[in-house]
């Protein structure tokens, strides 16, 4: 049965998108979804499903977590294999990554933007805040802390669309611990 790890958008955020790991897991479960794992409490789930179209289990999902929590959730879903290519992606030089002081960011996107979106957002990189596309998803190596970068996250996310943003050490560690990956 293919397996998937789900990364959700803008969950636990303020008062009125709340959910925990346990309704999480049991609003999953209540789709259908089999072996559900939740990691952290950021929004990261993890299942197996029958065989479907990604585009139609995202919509199903998407439909049935709104239904259950009353606001509406993006998606963004990766099968096992995506996941593991992912994980194992190497989008800047190791040495650059040891010798950031910041956390390498991985923003998932719906779909790869076209070649001068593309070349538009890449036009916001610096030497302090690098930037790669991925398959689906843009790399960002700040220099230090998130928050103390002038990288305009808001011109880029108006470029980009919808999307949500993990640490590549969380998608590293969810593949080990769910998909048998040995990267981090």
């Amino acid at each position: 049965m293919p397996k998937y790890a789900a990364f959700l958008r803008a969950v636990n955020l303020g008062s009125t998108r709340k959910t925990s790991s346990a309704e999480l897991k049991s609003a999953f479960e209540g789709m259908g979804l089999e072996d559900v794992a939740t990691f952290r409490t950021s929004g990261n789930v993890i299942f197996s499903a029958g065989r479907r179209s990604s585009a139609r289990l995202q919509a199903e999902l998407e439909k049935g977590l709104e239904q259950a929590f009353g606001f509406d959730v993006d998606i963004f879903l990766r099968s096992d294999k995506e996941l593991l290519a992912l994980a194992e992606h190497r989008p800047f030089d190791p040495a650059l990554v040891d010798a950031s002081d910041g956390k390498l960011q991985v923003t998932l996107l719906a779909e790869l933007p076209d070649k001068r979106t593309r070349e538009q957002v890449l036009a916001h990189a610096t030497d302090e805040d690098r930037l790669a596309f991925g398959e689906r998803e843009l790399f960002w190596l700040p220099s230090g802390r998130m928050l103390e970068s002038g990288l305009d996250l808001k011109a880029i996310g108006k470029l980009i669309g919808t999307n949500t943003m993990r640490t590549k050490g969380t998608i590293e560690l969810i593949a080990e611990k769910f998909f048998g990956s040995r990267t981090s």
